[in-house]
């Protein structure tokens, strides 16, 4: 299996270029152009080179939130791409897994996503876990309901998701965006996992 030698490092730069290194130059590999939606870049990158070339991208940027009442920061991931021809093989987890472990070390308590529902078996065997109401994203014409759907998954023991509205009070991050094929992904623990907390799909 390809994820066993693979090694996720973090990128200086990510842009078109390397997106279409890995993605063979495809237009809109997220699916997200369909959205009408304004988004918003990651700050952070992860990949992994395989023979010189990249062939898996996940992004990060820290985000404000509210929920309800409750006022949070979350780790955005988005722009989660894998090389058609080495999709299955656990690249997308090591490059997510990368991502929220950087995450985790900034203190950050809860990372969040938005995929289209046929990625959500994907995210949840890597123990994230779907938010059961939409999300409302700032658009530059002011908040509007996530069309994807809205995951999330605890970066520290004792993390959960707070009850009420939960509205994203910047611009959305770039969708998750690959299609899982055929072949079972290996599924990776959480940081909270590894130390012991729990990260069910459906926990709350």
């Amino acid at each position: 299996m390809i994820s066993m030698s693979a090694s996720v490092t973090r990128l200086t730069h990510y842009t078109k270029a390397e997106r279409d290194e890995i993605t063979g130059g495809a237009v809109d590999p997220s699916r997200v152009a369909a959205t009408g939606l304004t988004w918003l870049d990651k700050d952070v990158h992860f990949g992994i080179k395989l023979l010189g070339r990249l062939v898996a991208h996940a992004g990060l940027v820290q985000v404000p939130l509210s929920v309800g009442a409750v006022r949070l920061q979350v780790a955005g991931l988005g722009g989660v791409i894998v090389a058609p021809g080495l999709r299955g093989q656990g690249l997308a987890r090591l490059v997510a897994t990368a991502a929220m472990e950087h995450a985790h070390g900034l203190g950050i308590e809860r990372g969040l996503l938005f995929c289209w529902p046929d990625l959500i078996p994907l995210y949840e065997r890597l123990g994230w876990q779907v938010l059961p109401d939409d999300v409302l994203v700032q658009q530059p014409d002011g908040p509007v309901r996530m069309p994807l759907r809205a995951m999330w998954t605890p970066l520290v023991d004792g993390a959960e998701w707070p009850a009420g509205q939960a509205r994203l009070l910047s611009l959305p991050m770039w969708g998750a965006a690959d299609r899982p094929s055929k072949g079972a992904v290996r599924a990776t623990a959480t940081p909270a996992q590894r130390r012991g907390g729990s990260c069910r799909p459906g926990s709350r």
